[in-house]
Order: C-alpha cells, then sequence, then structure tokens
C-alpha cells in the first residue's frame, strides 16, 4: 500500500517562495511517476508538474513554467515542489502523487495514490 504525506504549505506574500515536500512509504519509488496537482475552492484539480522516474525529466503547466521546479529523491522516496515567484492565482490545495510509470507518459489523469494535501496560500 502507498501512502503519501505532503508538509511545506503555509501562508506566503506574493513573489515569495514555499518548498513542498512529499515522503511515501516504502514501496518500489523509483518505478513511479511522482506528481504535483492542485485544486483551488470551486475548481477542479489540476496537473501542476511532474518527474519521470530517473528524476532527470520532468513536465510542467504553463501557468508555473519557469516558476516551479519538481525534484526527487529516489533514496528517500521524496519528491519536491519548489514554488518560486508565487502569484495569488497559486493559492490551491496542492496534492503529491504516485502512479506505476510501465513505460507510459507521467503526464496522466489517472494517478493511482494520493497524499491529504497541504494547503498554500498566497496574498
Amino acid at each position: 500500500h502507498v501512502q503519501l504525506v505532503e508538509s511545506g504549505g503555509g501562508a506566503v506574500q506574493t513573489g515569495g517562495s514555499l518548498r513542498l515536500s512529499c515522503a511515501s512509504s516504502r514501496y518500489n519509488y523509483s518505478s513511479y511517476c511522482m506528481g504535483w496537482f492542485c485544486q483551488a475552492p470551486g475548481k477542479e484539480r489540476e496537473g501542476v508538474a511532474a518527474i519521470y522516474t530517473g528524476g532527470s525529466t520532468a513536465t510542467y503547466a504553463d501557468s508555473v513554467r519557469g516558476r516551479f521546479k519538481i525534484s526527487r529523491d529516489n533514496v528517500k522516496r521524496m519528491v519536491f515542489l519548489q514554488m518560486n515567484s508565487l502569484k495569488v492565482e497559486d493559492t490551491a490545495m496542492y496534492y503529491c502523487a504516485a502512479v506505476r510509470a510501465d513505460g507510459r507518459s507521467c503526464v496522466r489523469d489517472e494517478y493511482a495514490y494520493w497524499g491529504q494535501g497541504t494547503q498554500v496560500t498566497v496574498s
């Protein structure tokens, strides 16, 4: 059973930075795509960033490209989201998610495992 626990959210002013972390339970972590998603009140959940198993390839939503950076540590089974130049519109609950890569794209909606989320508020 895969368990994901996010941390690092909080309240920050426009232009500030936050670093989100996601710790994963013991499983074949390096075989999984890891992603960050966000959901603002009244809006649908959307993908923010995804990182492939080796950690060298990542994808980003257009709204965050150049400001956010996703990274992973396969030894510690953790994934991170460095968020810079934060905007009010980045305010949302941020979720870490995992899905087996199986040779497919990590840009998918059907991630299998989800954390409880961490709130990011930018004002």
